[in-house]
């Protein structure tokens, strides 16, 4: 009969290395999700911020000024020195 060559067990602190990776993966994870959902958010509320911008010089709400057309002031301006 053979025997047969005794194998060895890992130990525990073998185990523990070789889990390493994944744990600091899983502790990964989360920060970067939340990174990435932080700079969408910080990209949207900067385009809402810059089109809103837009509107305060776009002239709706900018008040009507009255110029006048050059037509006008020369016929005025002719009444004015007769």
């Amino acid at each position: 009969m053979q025997t047969l060559p005794n194998k060895k067990q890992p130990s525990t602190a073998e185990n523990a290395t070789s889990a390493t990776p994944e744990i600091w993966l899983s502790l990964a994870t989360v920060p970067m999700l939340l990174g990435v959902l932080g700079i969408k958010a910080v990209s949207e509320f900067l385009c809402a911020i810059g089109q809103n911008s837009e509107e305060v010089f776009r002239g709706d709400r900018l008040p009507v000024l009255h110029v006048p057309t050059p037509g006008n002031t020369s016929q005025e301006g002719e009444n004015e020195e007769e």
